[in-house]
């Protein structure tokens, strides 16, 4: 083995000893050997919301409100340090996502509840055992398996979430399951504490200590023998368990279907979209204290479209129709029950990749209100049936 000058001079004078220099150093080696396949990865997410005019409100989508209206706005800051799985049978590794900012609060993950700007996003064990083609487990806590959308606003086609991605659960603490069965088709199943978002939360009380939060999807890719259509994907998913109260969609036992698909085009550059949610409360769901005894199912319809015009230019929009057969309200802001309510959300944004490893987005979206007045007013409370929002978004990669 090999010394620098300095360990051997060390040595020489009785500081330290070549033996225990050794241990060290194959310690050392042994260390770099662990974190020699870790990568760090984030992003810093800023923006500017300007909700023009003085008849129009602010609307209560996920990560919006009144709180970000008419002003600078630091989102979040996303810290991510993992080791992918490699392509051995008995492949591990890890991921871990932590937030740091305004919206780390509103993903609500922590145990104790909301507070100090800080939120675990992900932080999991990644396994394979070989099973036919291997099976990837995930345990610790996971993303939702579900939604058109990500929790990460740079994997998504617009800035804004849509109420979509509002009446989705977010994280699980649990297991995860993923078998390829091949390069067309997979399939997930799961097991967790609860709906989510609180780091081990229970479902007890008042479910009894042994239940749980069950999920499964399926996943389908369009093969390349399949033409201007390759890469095409279909997606479908089922969440069923305990809502303990951490999201706008209240307590009480809960399932939540989603199907999606996004589909290429003969048009170069050109994909669309589509996206259906629907949230089965069993009757069961609280706002405030009061039970409902219809619920607040909520379905929610949307459309959406992707143009790369140049290799730096990309147009996108989305539509969206939230619908809830009672209380909704209770999901879109926080204002009394109204029945058989329905928004309607449209979503034009233009992003230009300027600078390296820098996101910029422009965008304008438009909700509307049918029965009505869903959106906070400059004066406070649920006053306005419009609500108008400019956005300028600056996400920066690293």
């Amino acid at each position: 083995m090999k010394f620098n000058k300095w360990t051997i001079g060390l040595a020489a004078v009785g500081v330290v000893s070549l033996a225990s220099a050794a241990k060290a150093d194959e310690k050392l080696t042994a260390v770099q050997t662990a974190l020699s396949s870790t990568t760090i990865s984030g992003y810093v997410d800023t923006a500017a919301h300007w909700n023009p005019g003085t008849g129009t409100g602010a609307a209560f989508y996920g990560y919006g409100g009144a709180a970000k209206a008419d002003g600078f706005n630091l989102n979040v800051v996303q810290l991510s340090i993992g080791k992918p799985l490699d392509e051995s049978e008995w492949a591990s590794g890890y991921k871990v996502d932590l937030w740091f900012g305004p919206d780390a609060n509103t993903l609500a993950t922590q145990s104790s509840g909301v507070g100090a700007d800080l939120a675990i996003k992900q932080a999991y064990v990644a396994l394979r055992t070989p099973v036919g083609n291997g099976i990837d487990w995930k345990i610790g806590v996971f993303d939702t398996i579900i939604g058109y959308e990500s929790s990460e606003s740079p994997n998504n086609p617009n800035y804004t979430r849509s109420y979509g991605y509002t009446i989705e659960p977010t994280t699980h603490t649990g297991l995860l399951g993923t078998y390829r069965v091949c390069e067309e088709f997979s399939v997930s199943a799961g097991v967790a504490n609860t709906f989510g978002p609180a780091i081990n939360g229970r479902a007890n009380p008042p479910q009894a200590e042994s239940y749980k939060t069950y999920m499964a999807s399926v996943a389908l890719t369009a093969p390349q023998s399949w033409g201007w259509a390759a890469g095409s994907t279909a997606y479908a998913g089922v969440i069923n368990g305990f809502n303990a109260g951490s999201t706008a969609n209240g307590l009480g036992n809960q399932t939540s279907w989603y199907a999606g698909a996004t589909l290429a085009t003969p048009v170069t550059g050109l994909k669309v979209g589509a996206a259906f949610d629907y949230l089965d409360s069993h009757g069961t769901a609280a706002f405030n204290g009061a039970f409902y005894p219809n619920g607040n199912d909520i379905w929610v319809v949307g459309l959406y479209a992707s143009y790369q015009a140049t290799e730096k230019l990309s147009l996108h929009a989305r539509g969206e129709l939230a619908n809830s057969q009672s209380q909704a309200r209770t999901l879109l802001n926080g204002g009394s029950p109204a029945e058989d309510s329905q928004v309607w959300a449209f979503t034009g944004t233009v992003q230009y990749d300027l600078w390296q490893n820098v996101i910029s987005r422009l965008e304008i979206r438009w909700d509307h209100g049918d029965e009505t007045k869903f959106f906070s007013g400059s004066t406070g409370g649920f006053t306005q049936r419009n609500s108008i929002l400019v956005a300028a978004n600056i996400i920066y990669k690293f």
